[in-house]
């Protein structure tokens, strides 16, 4: 992710506070044991599963998928540096078995560089609505053009829903269970950050409604599309490269 795309927000406070989000979004958590579950019943006959990762972080959804199942490799995107290098402390075991790298380029970069028809699964949890919404657009491009055919995207993530006052209700719950949290463990600075944060996402720049997400996928060629799991404003969307 650039800076241009994405507002590096996880650079600050956040970067070194990530973990405070399963506390204040016990959802966010459950959307990488998703994906991890995701991972583990994806059918194919190849021994050994390509997987790439969007916006490893600290490593919470890399795990995940790294302990679905054996023989995969995991190749975890991210650039940046205050997150990626608490995911290779956390999971240096897999670092020296050779079952996972990573890259610090930012997602679309990462993509570029990559073979077409190269990854089993391309995978990621709550970093594309981080995307403004052009940029979201090439990734998503991308992610098509990197998968094999029979291929896999699966995302949990912020997907906003269609009815604008159902979603607005839940994003004022959300905020509400910020405040429960982090107020009696006196971390007002990290309330704000991730209020601003939480501002960001809900902007008309970045905003990934779940019919309009569905529909660019659909439009990239994708099929089988399928969202599932949905906690509030959180999803889980899986679709195939035919």
């Amino acid at each position: 992710m650039n800076v241009t795309a994405y507002d590096a927000i996880f650079s600050s406070i956040i970067g070194h506070e990530y973990d405070t989000l399963k506390l204040i979004c016990p959802a966010a958590t459950e959307m990488s044991r998703l994906v991890g579950e995701a991972v583990k019943i994806y059918s194919t006959s190849t021994k050994s599963l390509q997987i790439v990762e969007l916006g490893g972080g600290t490593g919470i959804t890399t795990l995940a998928m790294l302990s679905a199942r054996p023989n995969l490799h995991v190749l975890s995107i991210d650039n940046e540096p205050v997150m990626q290098d608490q995911a290779k402390k956390h999971l240096q075991q897999w670092i020296a078995d050779g079952h996972l790298n990573f890259c610090s380029d930012d997602a679309l970069t990462a993509l570029q560089n990559l073979p077409e028809n190269s990854a089993d699964i391309i995978a990621s949890a709550y970093t594309l609505h981080n995307f403004l919404i052009s940029y979201r657009e090439q990734v998503i491009k991308e992610i098509y053009r990197v998968l094999k055919p029979n291929g896999q995207f699966i995302n949990g993530d912020r997907y906003a829903l269609n009815d604008t006052r159902q979603h607005t209700r839940a994003v004022q719950d959300e905020i509400s269970q910020y405040f429960k949290v982090l107020i009696p463990l006196d971390r007002s600075k990290v309330l704000e950050q991730w209020i601003v944060h939480l501002f960001n996402d809900e902007s008309q720049d970045h905003i990934m409604r779940e019919s309009v997400a569905l529909q660019q996928l659909h439009d990239f060629g994708f099929s089988d599309i399928k969202i599932s799991d949905r906690i509030n404003v959180n999803a889980l969307v899986k679709a195939k490269k035919p």
